[in-house]
């Protein structure tokens, strides 16, 4: 490779990634479990049999009745179905999993890439916060932020959001180090591109794979992480159907009317695996050395 040749894009690879991906089993179970997760989340409250109950409605004549025909999943404390809450439940589960890893993923990959295209001082600042920010475990941090500002949708989510950047900053800062000194960088440097066209159209476009391996990882770490939040009662607020709110009310009836938690804690583990196997997945498929 001469000193101006460009490696090749990701549009390029893009192909041999899919076969790569295509021929990887469980890549594709993965993929399969993370639609079916996607789905629930946009169509659960439509496919609930029994609407009123995610609404807030309760049938008290109807309490902790196993699994039926009617009821599959059976029902709570309160008379409601527990399949209905479950399937609605994946909208707020999922969204919020999502939204921690889209507002951390963008603000780590801003300072990251930041950090690592400047370098000198900027670079030593926004390294020794990120460092800082490493030190108080995620779950600790998110735990104190959620209790200060209260229970709820949007404080769950800033509480994790807060303490998710940093790794995004590192990976970001880590593959800018490496991508700024290849030859196709240096040659665009040199033809008189603006630091900002070398970042955006020569730096940026060969750190996308990782990054999209890491947020797939990311989810089913963040939906259980959103999970967790609820379970001990700072995460989103009843009467909203939330899987690890409903984990929280069920655990006071086990082992006794254990079809409460079998729902929720299964749609919990579906979303987790789906999305590491997706992430799996897709790290072998983009890495470029995958195919030698």
């Amino acid at each position: 490779m001469t000193a101006g040749t460009r490696p090749p894009r990701p549009a390029a690879r893009r192909p041999r990634a899919l076969r790569r991906f295509g021929r990887n089993r469980l890549s594709l179970l993965g993929a399969g479990l993370v639609a079916l997760v996607l789905a629930l989340a946009l169509f659960g409250p439509l496919l609930a049999p029994y609407p009123a109950h995610v609404a807030g409605g309760i049938d008290t004549a109807a309490r902790f009745q196993p699994p039926s025909a009617a009821h599959p999943f059976g029902t709570n404390e309160l008379g409601q179905d527990v399949l209905s809450l479950t399937l609605a439940g994946a909208r707020a589960s999922v969204l919020a999993g999502f939204s921690v890893v889209l507002i951390g993923g963008t603000t780590g990959i801003l300072i990251g890439g930041i950090a690592g295209f400047l370098g000198g001082w900027i670079d030593e600042i926004l390294m020794r916060l990120t460092d800082l920010m490493l030190i108080v475990p995620n779950l600790i941090l998110a735990m104190t932020v959620a209790a200060v500002l209260g229970p709820g949708f949007q404080n769950m989510v800033l509480a994790l959001a807060l303490g998710w950047w940093p790794g995004y900053a590192r990976l970001l800062r880590g593959e800018v180090l490496a991508a700024r000194e290849r030859p196709h960088v240096t040659a665009a440097r040199a033809m008189g591109a603006s630091q900002a066209r070398v970042l955006v159209r020569h730096i940026l476009p060969d750190c996308v794979s990782p990054v999209i391996v890491k947020m797939s990882l990311d989810m089913g770490f963040a939906i259980l992480m959103v999970a967790g939040l609820g379970f001990i009662g700072i995460g989103v607020r009843p009467p909203v159907p939330e899987w690890g709110t409903m984990l929280a009310t069920a655990r006071a009836y086990m082992p006794d009317m254990w079809w409460v938690a079998m729902a929720p804690g299964l749609a919990i583990f579906v979303a987790v695996f789906g999305f590491n196997l997706l992430g799996d997945g897709l790290r072998d498929s983009l890495d470029p050395r995958g195919g030698r």
